[in-house]
């Protein structure tokens, strides 16, 4: 009797236990977290300013992702000493500070979708919390659209690091600092910043790479309008463009290259001058093309003893567009520099009606091409050969061509001359005239075309220029092209400095023209492809797709190197009733 009694008894436990847990089956849900309660008082109006934190209840566990990238507040509550939860689900937020508020002003927490229901994942979007230590909740907003006038890739939402700030206007503003208010763009481009005060704002969109919402200038895109804006009542429709941003002159950083001495400085000077403070080195040589930021100083190590046998300390003084000053480098000799020549045809086929076209990694001096030889059936054949205008790196050698031949060009050792070096190996270059046929053509019939000077640029799905003329006028036609998909982008020279000059910030000055076709056009053999393109169409380009992370390639790249050729989201105004149905 007793066995059997146990034997119920142990039955029972175990079908308990196997009760315990979540339920099978029902709907999932789908709900966000909603908003419960806070430590301040429902008004929210006349809070102490002596407050050190804010509590927010939910009718659910939360979690938060990402709160640092996500949290913004404005204005500014700099010293946050605590958020939680971090590691656990609560059915709370908590944010502390040690800072003392501000009096009568308006304080907005911005969540952005950082607060999530802890079993699915439902994110509680557009979220914010805003009070007052005055006896008013500022109401006024500012509301519009963020695009990257450069963007070609279409980006994953995880990656839209863009905000828009504004800063109180000032005799003096730092924008060193945070901006007064902030918010977060969402993955639609559009921004809106809640609860503002009336007054007077200068306002700025960047890419806020970093997360620590502050512009850094030539690191960052950025947008911004050179008017102030008075804010007497709400402002709808303020849209901004992001653009490169120009680089802050920086002291040089040197090192050890081929051949001599890299100083590569940030700021793109115009104009650079080096001097040698080194009792060995006087006979050296200093290039540098306007508006670029790399300068070499040429020189024979050998020749001056130096670096032959121990590190050296190198040091130069330099005047860079008026700013003067020296810098230093540890530079020791490395004997397997060499100078050498290469092809950069990018294969074995040279595209018909072009040059064949070496480069080399040192600056070309002379060169003493009556040594060299092109042959094809063990023909010589008459050529010519001469150093690029543009680009003191490279070499042209013209000759008649002909389609389907093949030819082998000859260099001998030391027939190649830079400054204090002379190519120290021969190399022989085996390539075929390839057909004509092979390629297509393109045609571009531009309408409200830029009156100044442009260049306009075929790219690859990488963002490449593959080609690209610098040009006037509004017929531009491409012969020769390789078969395939093309990106075309045009960038006007606005001031014919033949740069293109990006935004400045700090001197109020904008990015010059761009523009980018609304479509990818397409190459194909033995065909002329003709487009009209009227720059003041409103189509934009959607981008071409992000590749996977296995498979993605470095597609940033800079406008100035011009030497080589989702989730569901809701509507705007939707979006706008929701935010201020959830902060007040």
């Amino acid at each position: 009797m007793k066995r059997i009694l146990l034997l119920l008894i142990f039955s029972f436990l175990v079908h308990s236990c196997a009760r315990v847990g979540s339920p099978v089956g029902g709907p999932k849900d789908t709900l966000a977290p909603k908003f419960l309660s806070s430590n301040i008082d429902t008004t929210r109006i006349n809070v102490k300013r002596d407050i050190k934190e804010l509590r927010i209840d939910f009718d659910e566990y939360i979690t938060l992702k990402d709160i640092n990238k996500n949290l913004n507040i404005s204005p500014p509550i700099e010293n946050i000493t605590r958020i939680l939860p971090s590691n656990i689900a609560n059915k709370f937020l908590i944010i502390q500070w040690s800072d003392t508020l501000q009096a009568n002003t308006t304080y907005n927490f911005n969540f952005g979708n950082s607060i999530a229901d802890n079993s699915e994942g439902n994110v509680l979007r557009y979220f914010n919390f805003a009070f007052s230590t005055g006896e008013k909740l500022d109401d006024l907003y500012i509301s519009g659209e963020v695009k990257d006038a450069f963007a070609i890739t279409k980006q994953n939402s995880s990656e839209n690091k863009m905000v828009v700030g504004m800063y109180q206007l000032k005799d003096t503003i730092n924008y060193k600092k945070k901006p007064y208010y902030i918010t977060k763009v969402d993955d639609d481009g559009y921004y809106e910043l809640n609860y503002l005060a009336p007054g007077k704002y200068k306002i700025i969109a960047f890419d806020d790479d970093n997360g620590n919402s502050i512009y850094d200038p030539g690191k960052e895109k950025i947008g911004f309008r050179k008017d102030t804006v008075n804010i007497e009542k709400s402002i709808s429709g303020l849209n901004l463009k992001l653009y490169p941003s120009k680089k802050a002159f920086k002291k040089p950083e040197l090192k050890e290259i081929p051949g001599g001495i890299l100083m590569a400085f940030e700021g793109n000077p115009t104009d650079v001058k080096v001097t040698s403070r080194n009792e060995k080195l006087h006979d050296f040589k200093v290039t540098h093309t306007p508006k670029s930021d790399s300068v070499r100083i040429w020189f024979d190590a050998v020749k001056s003893n130096v670096g032959q046998t121990v590190t050296e300390n190198l040091k130069f003084a330099y005047e860079a567009d008026g700013k003067k000053d020296s810098t230093s480098v540890f530079y020791k000799y490395n004997a397997k520099n060499a100078m050498t020549v290469d092809n950069n045809i990018g294969g074995s086929l040279l595209p018909p009606k072009t040059d064949f076209k070496l480069i080399s990694n040192y600056v070309v001096d002379k060169i003493n091409p009556e040594k060299w030889t092109l042959k094809t059936d063990s023909v010589s054949q008459n050529f010519t050969a001469k150093i690029s205008a543009a680009n003191p790196y490279e070499i042209f050698v013209q000759s008649d061509f002909v389609v389907g031949k093949k030819y082998q060009l000859t260099i001998p050792k030391t027939t190649v001359s830079s400054y204090y070096e002379k190519n120290a190996e021969s190399k022989r270059f085996d390539f075929e005239a390839d057909k004509v046929e092979n390629y297509g053509n393109f045609t571009f019939t531009l309408t409200n075309a830029p009156t100044t000077k442009y260049w306009i640029q075929l790219l690859d799905s990488s963002e490449k220029a593959v080609y690209q003329k610098y040009t006037s006028g509004n017929v531009i036609k491409f012969e020769i092209v390789k078969p395939g998909d093309y990106i075309v982008r045009i960038l006007v020279d606005n001031n014919e400095n033949k740069h293109w000059d990006e935004a400045d910030f700090v001197n109020q000055t904008f990015a010059e023209d761009s523009y980018i076709y609304y479509k990818m056009v397409v190459a194909r053999p033995l065909w002329e492809s003709k487009e009209d393109w009227d720059l003041n169409d409103k189509r934009v380009f959607e981008g071409i797709k992000t590749p996977k992370p296995a498979e993605k390639e470095d597609t940033q790249t800079n406008p100035n190197n011009l030497n080589n050729t989702n989730g569901t989201n809701l509507n705007n105004n939707t979006r706008l009733n929701n935010t201020r149905q959830l902060t007040r």
